[in-house]
């Protein structure tokens, strides 16, 4: 069955990864990281059949291919979990050449590297399946693309059934060749278990803090003109004509030296001051008027809600529950 690189099936693949780039999420076993993720290989129905790893400098920044069954995705923290993988494992698979083609053949040298008994695969205590080893992070469910031509290749229950029945045979191949091989023969290489591959999350609401801007009030600041009686004293001169007649003492005038003279007068001005009133205009007061900012600090109560992890077991299985190492808030 031919492949085809993810970008080339749906160049709309990112919606269906939560809107991430699943190219480029770094390769993790355990924790340590061993390379990044170049590309992802689908076949014809969309199913997910290798991851393109690129070790960078683990070993040469060779590119190798890496069964899906054999990974773990976690969006969260944009990694990808190879269970076990290990450097030898690395070194003896066949480099990834993107310009030829992946026949049969190479595919085989692939798949017996991760065929080779201990190569990070155990038994399922529960099914009985070869799957891998659990991871040491918290995964997203993977399960093959859905739209524009991807389609799982088996419905749900039927694909733990045939996990189930091919683990049983497992001491007992089935012969096949490159006419009668399907993927679906080896699900602990191809097959994407949903029972071991669930993601439950945890919700919590937060109390988000912000403000806005809203009107108080307006202040309005002008003026009128109002008018009064002012009283102002002007000291003021009046002239006034004074008349004294004396009797002179030596009143004798000879008879020659007398000199009557009909309507002589003496003629004098007389003046007075009157007050001369007007007004002007002065600046009285100057007003600014500006704002100022007061600050201050308001304390706000509500009720926010937290999911927290609730696990029932039955019987005594065994649960590696990690604790979470998030900083908490008080309640």
């Amino acid at each position: 069955m031919p492949l085809y690189k993810i970008k080339d099936f749906d160049s709309n693949y990112q919606k269906h990864f939560d809107n991430k780039d699943i190219l480029g999420f770094d390769l993790y076993d355990h924790n340590e990281k061993i390379g990044s993720v170049d590309n992802l290989l689908v076949d014809d129905n969309g199913n997910f059949r290798y991851f393109v790893i690129h070790t960078g400098i683990w070993i040469f920044g060779k590119r190798v291919l890496l069964p899906v069954g054999r990974t773990r995705i976690s969006y969260d923290d944009r990694r990808i979990y190879a269970d076990n993988l290990s450097r030898e494992d690395v070194e003896n698979l066949p480099e990834y050449d993107e310009n030829s083609a992946l026949d049969y053949d190479y595919e085989e040298r692939v798949r017996n590297i991760y065929r080779r008994p201990g190569s990070a695969s155990s038994t399922n205590t529960t099914t009985g399946a070869t799957r891998p080893l659990e991871s040491s992070a918290a995964l997203e469910s993977s399960a093959p693309l859905e739209g524009a031509g991807y389609a799982a290749s088996q419905p749900r229950n039927q694909s733990r059934k045939d996990v189930t029945t091919h683990s049983k045979s497992a001491d007992k191949p089935s012969v096949y060749d490159r006419d009668t091989y399907s993927y679906d023969r080896e699900p602990n290489l191809f097959g994407i278990n949903d029972q071991d591959h669930q993601s439950l999350r945890l919700y919590e609401e937060r109390l988000i803090a912000d403000k806005k801007r809203r009107k108080v009030g307006d202040v309005t600041v002008g003026k009128h003109v109002e008018t009064e009686t002012a009283n102002v004293s002007v000291p003021i001169e009046k002239e006034r004509v004074v008349i004294e007649r004396t009797n002179p003492t030596d009143a004798t005038v000879t008879s020659g030296n007398a000199d009557f003279r009909e309507g002589e007068v003496a003629r004098m001005e007389v003046y007075e001051e009157v007050p001369d009133i007007h007004k002007e205009a002065y600046v009285r007061e100057q007003v600014n008027v500006r704002k100022e900012v007061d600050r201050d600090r308001a304390d706000v109560q509500d009720q926010v809600r937290r999911e927290e992890l609730d696990v029932d077991t039955k019987g005594q299985p065994r649960v590696d529950a990690r604790p979470d190492d998030r900083p908490r808030r008080n309640k």
